[in-house]
């Protein structure tokens, strides 16, 4: 029996970094509208919502033809945890077998990519993904080395051992097993069998700040001229932010 897969696009009114970020306009679309055109393109949910704790999203929802969901206020703070927002969809809509989140600031993930993801996810029987980009390069955390050895020659970033880091595009959980790690322990994004999902260059991008917002925007505008992107003129434009 196919399982009920719903998209959840996440659009909290409040930023802390980039002000009313889910409505900032990107290439003159707000910049939400490119998850919901990548979530529908990608023809693999039997419903998409927008989650947000404003009714502004609302307008939003009806005009691009998606469902909206109101969360309750008190998930709608910078103090929000993502565990609490998935669990009260999934309350809310019992029905679904897989929930997936679709981050509304993640404007370069492809409908494409998004199928695949879910094709991978119910093929290798997952239960809790997470997207990320990998990269070779010297990593330390606390000033302590994470993938190299500070007593040895340095080593060449191809030869070191790729460092993993949260991008959240796309998070995804089977409906039984998130709930039955919340009721254990009220905390269950990683949950039962987890795999880390990576990317693709430009599709890691995520806007939280005003600089993410216009290197996207070129990144869009670009693609659309069809042209392929130079390093010279990336260069050139991250030295006008």
């Amino acid at each position: 029996m196919k399982p009920k897969i719903y998209a959840m696009i996440p659009a909290r009114i409040g930023s802390q970094r980039l002000k009313f970020k889910n409505l900032a306009l990107l290439n003159n679309k707000p910049i939400i509208y490119y998850a919901i055109n990548a979530a529908k393109k990608s023809k693999c949910f039997s419903k998409i919502f927008i989650n947000s704790d404003d009714k502004i999203f609302s307008n939003i929802s009806k005009r691009y033809g998606v469902n909206f969901y109101l969360r309750p206020k008190k998930l709608g703070s910078s103090k929000t945890r993502s565990d609490d927002v998935v669990n009260d969809f999934i309350k809310k809509f019992p029905d679904l077998d897989i929930l997936v989140w679709v981050n509304s600031i993640a404007p370069l993930q492809s409908g494409n990519e998004i199928k695949k993801i879910v094709n991978f996810f119910i093929k290798k029987k997952i239960d809790s993904l997470i997207t990320v980009e990998e990269k070779n390069i010297h990593c330390n955390y606390n000033n302590k080395p994470l993938n190299y050895n500070i007593k040895a020659k340095f080593a060449k970033t191809q030869d070191l051992k790729k460092i993993q880091i949260f991008v959240y595009s796309i998070m995804m959980w089977r409906k039984e097993k998130f709930t039955k790690a919340y009721k254990k322990r009220k905390s269950a994004i990683l949950s039962g069998k987890t795999f880390f999902y990576p990317l693709k260059n430009s599709n890691s991008i995520i806007v939280k700040t005003l600089d993410d917002l216009k290197f996207a925007e070129y990144f869009i505008q670009s693609k659309s001229k069809k042209y392929s992107l130079k390093y010279d003129k990336i260069l050139k434009y991250k030295n006008t932010i």
